[in-house]
C-alpha cells in the first residue's frame, strides 16, 4: 500500500512558515497542561533543553539517561561552537545566508522549510543561553566574540574555547535541574530505554532497565520524545562515546517509526588518527581548529622526514589548491575526502600513513603563542595527552573518522514521527542537514528542538489526541515487558566463545571498509552478504557473562551491538538503493570529472524513509518528495 507522507509544512513563503504555523498552532492552557505526561529519553542537550522546557511550561516530564549524570550526555564533545544569524562581525551574514549555507551544506538534500526554521530560531539560542551564564568567548569590548567553520564565508559561529558542547550542556543542566527541584521533572539516571509501547497506533510509553539493579520497568505517558543521539558506534572506532547506540530509534523503528536516509553519514576530517588496535574510539580536533591551522602533506610520496624538516616548497596545502574559495574551511564531507585521496596517492604521513598535517606555525607567527593557546588552549592539550606531541611545535596528525550522522527517525514538521505521540529531535532525527552536517550545527539543531520548537509543537498533539494514558498492566505493556526479558535471557543464555566486543570491532572493520569514506555496488552488496552471517554468528556464539538482575555492563554492550547489526544491514541497503552520491554518501560510481559527489535530482530528490517489515523481508521505501520553493538546486561547488 502506498502511504503518503505528511511533513505538516505550513503554506506561504519558506520565511513566514514558521511565524504562520505558531499563530494557527493548538493550544493548551496551562492548567491542563499539568495532567499530561511526556516522557523524554535522552539528556543530552536535545533532550535536557527539551525536558527542562515542558517542565517550565508544566508538563510532567519523565527524563530518562543511561549516564551517571545528565552532565555526562555525549554532548560535552562537541567542542568548537555552535551557528547563529546574528551578524555580529557585520560580514555580511543573515537568516536567509544560514539557511543557504545549511541546505547547500546538506548537498539539497534536507527539507527547505525545517532548514529555514531552524536559522530563525538560532539567534534566539544565543540569548537563551548567555541569560544562563554560558561563558561564550567575548572580545575586549565585552561583546560575543564569533569564528569561522566549514562551508561558511562569514564568522557566525560563537565558541567557549574548545569546550562549547560542554558549557552549552551545563546551562541547559541547570535548567533541567531546576525543574528537577521544583518537582515537575522526575529524572531517571542509569537507566536504559530498551523498548517503547505502541497503544491504538500512538506512542503511549517505554520499557527501560535499571543499569545498577537490572530491574526491568513500565513507564506510561501521553507521549514520548526521543532525544538519543546518533549511530556512528555502528563503525565501531568513531568519535562517539563507547555508550552511543541506536537501540531507541531502531526499537521505534521495530514498531513502526519510519528510519530515514540511515545512510547519510558523516566523515570527519579532523580526528586524531588510528594508532593501534587496542583503541575502541577515536579523539575529535574541533573543526574550530581549521580556522588557523593549515592542512597539507609532502608533495612527493613516502617522504618521512619530520614536518619541521620540510621546505615549504614540498608542501601541498592540498585544500587551498583545490578549493581556493574555501582553503581549509571546506565543508566536512570534501575535506574529509580529499584527505584520503593524498594518502590513496602515497602522501600520507604517520605510522600507517593515513594522515595528514594540520599545521599553526604561520597563525602563531601572525598572532602569537598566547593567542593559539587562548582559543584552543584545552585541545592543544588533550591532544599532547593522546600523542605524546607538541603541536605549538610541530604540526598536529589528523585523519578522517566517523563522527556524526544526518539520518534518524523520519519526523514532520512538528517533529513527530509517523507514529502518533512519538516525537524525536536533536541528532536522533533526520530533519535539518540532508546529506552533511555544516560544523556548529549539531548544538544549533538540539538546542533549537529542545528549547524552542517541540515545547510549542507538541501541544498541537496534545489539543487533537485525548486519548489519553494507559496503566502499566495493560496487555501491550505487558507484551513488551515480557518482550524484553526474553531478549535478556536469550543474550545471557548462548554461553559462546567470542566477546561482544570482537563482534562489533568486525562489524566496524566491515562497514568501514565496504560501507565508509567512499562506497560502491561491489563493496554494499558484499556487505549485505556479511552482515546476515555475522549476525547469525553473534546470537550463536557471543559469551555474555554475569546475570540480569545486577549491575552488567557486558549485558549493555551486548544488547547495543545486537541492534547495530541489525541496523548496518538498513544503512548500507539505503546506500545501496542511493545511485547517486550527494554529501557525506559517496558512491564511487556517480562522481564529476573532477572527483566530487554527482547528484541525481531526477530519481533521488527524495527523503527515504524506510519501513520495518521484518528480519526475513525487505524493508519498504516511502518517499517524501524535496520540493525547493526558495533555493535552486545546483551542482555544489566551494572553489
Amino acid at each position: 500500500m502506498k502511504i503518503v507522507l505528511d511533513s505538516k509544512i505550513p503554506s506561504g513563503t519558506v520565511a513566514t512558515k514558521w511565524t504562520k504555523y505558531r499563530q494557527e498552532m493548538k493550544l493548551v492552557n496551562p492548567a491542563n497542561k499539568r495532567k499530561f505526561e511526556i516522557i523524554v529519553v535522552g539528556s543530552g542537550l536535545a533532550g535536557a533543553s527539551a525536558a527542562a522546557t515542558l517542565g517550565e511550561l508544566g508538563y510532567n516530564v519523565k527524563c530518562f539517561c543511561f549516564q551517571d549524570s545528565p552532565r555526562r550526555a555525549h554532548s560535552i564533545a562537541a567542542q568548537g561552537g555552535i551557528n547563529a544569524a546574528k551578524n555580529y562581525r557585520n560580514d555580511g551574514d543573515s537568516i536567509y545566508r544560514l539557511f543557504y549555507d545549511t541546505i547547500k551544506g546538506g548537498d539539497f538534500r534536507a527539507r527547505e522549510a525545517n532548514v529555514h526554521r531552524l536559522a530563525e530560531v538560532s539567534v534566539n539560542i544565543i540569548d537563551q543561553c548567555v541569560a544562563q551564564g554560558v561563558p561564550f568567548a567575548r572580545e575586549y569590548g565585552g561583546l560575543l566574540d564569533n569564528r569561522s567553520f566549514g562551508g561558511a564565508q562569514v564568522s557566525r559561529t560563537f565558541y567557549a574555547r574548545g569546550q562549547t558542547g560542554q558549557q552549552l550542556l551545563l546551562g541547559a543542566y541547570q535548567a533541567l535541574s531546576r525543574q528537577i527541584h521544583d518537582g515537575t521533572v522526575k529524572m531517571f539516571s542509569r537507566t536504559e530505554m530498551l523498548d517503547i509501547v505502541i497503544i491504538d497506533g500512538h506512542a503511549k510509553g517505554i520499557i527501560t532497565r535499571d543499569l545498577v539493579t537490572g530491574k526491568t520497568e513500565t513507564h506510561s505517558a501521553d507521549a514520548v520524545v526521543l532525544a538519543t543521539g546518533g549511530y556512528s558506534p555502528v563503525f565501531f572506532l568513531s568519535t562517539n562515546a563507547k555508550g552511543c547506540n541506536v537501540t531507541a530509534t531502531f526499537r521505534a523503528f521495530k514498531k513502526g517509526a519510519y528510519f530515514a536516509n540511515p545512510c547519510y553519514t558523516q566523515i570527519h576530517p579532523t580526528c586524531i588518527p588510528q594508532s593501534g588496535d587496542h583503541q575502541s574510539k577515536l579523539t575529535l580536533m574541533s573543526e574550530s581548529l581549521r580556522n588557523d591551522g593549515r592542512v597539507w602533506v609532502p608533495k612527493k610520496p613516502g617522504d618521512t622526514r619530520h614536518p619541521n624538516d620540510i621546505p615549504e616548497n614540498e608542501r601541498d596545502y592540498y585544500l587551498e589548491r583545490m578549493y581556493p574559495s574555501y582553503g581549509n574551511l571546506a565543508p566536512r564531507d570534501i575535506a574529509s575526502r580529499a584527505a584520503k585521496k593524498v594518502c590513496d596517492e602515497g602522501r600520507g604521513i604517520g605510522p600507517n600513513g593515513r594522515g595528514v598535517y594540520l599545521d599553526f606555525s604561520d597563525s602563531i607567527k601572525r598572532l602569537g603563542r598566547d593567542k593559539i593557546e587562548e582559543r584552543y588552549g584545552n585541545l592543544f592539550e588533550m591532544y599532547e595527552r593522546i600523542t605524546g606531541e607538541n603541536a605549538y611545535e610541530q604540526p598536529m596528525r589528523i585523519y578522517p573518522a566517523p563522527h556524526y550522522t544526518m539520518g534518524g527517525s523520519w519526523v514532520d514538521y512538528e517533529l513527530m514521527s509517523n507514529i502518533p505521540g512519538l516525537f524525536v529531535i536533536g541528532e536522533a532525527n533526520f530533519s535539518d542537514h540532508g546529506a552533511n552536517r555544516l560544523g556548529a550545527s549539531a548544538l544549533m539543531q538540539g538546542l533549537a528542538d529542545g528549547y524552542f520548537i517541540l515545547p510549542q509543537t507538541i501541544a498541537g498533539y496534545f489539543a487533537t489526541h485525548r486519548n489519553g494514558r494507559y496503566s502499566s498492566d495493560h496487555p501491550e505493556f505487558r507484551k513488551a515487558h515480557e518482550d524484553v526479558r526474553a531478549r535478556i535471557n536469550k543474550l545471557l543464555s548462548i554461553n559462546g566463545k567470542r566477546t561482544v566486543t570482537e563482534f562489533h570491532r568486525e562489524l566496524g572493520k566491515l562497514m568501514w571498509d565496504d560501507v565508509g569514506m567512499a562506497r560502491n555496488r561491489a563493496g554494499l552488496q558484499h556487505a549485505l552478504q556479511r552482515l546476515p552471517e555475522i549476525r547469525e554468528e553473534f546470537w550463536g556464539n557471543v559469551n555474555v557473562l554475569g546475570s540480569g538482575d545486577e549491575f552488567n555492563s557486558a549485558l549493555e554492550y551486548a544488547g547495543r551491538v545486537a541492534d547495530f547489526l541489525e541496523f548496518a544491514e538498513l544503512l548500507a541497503f539505503d546506500a545501496l538503493h542511493r545511485e547517486e552520491s550527494c554529501g557525506g554518501h559517496f558512491r564511487e560510481e556517480y562522481q564529476t570529472e573532477d572527483g566530487e559527489a554527482l547528484r541525481n535530482d531526477g530519481q533521488f530528490a527524495y527523503v527515504a524513509a524506510w519501513e520495518y517489515k521484518g528480519m526475513d523481508q525487505f524493508p519498504v521505501l516511502h518517499k517524501e518528495p524535496l520540493i525547493y520553493e526558495e533555493v535552486k538546486m545546483t551542482q555544489r561547488s566551494y572553489k
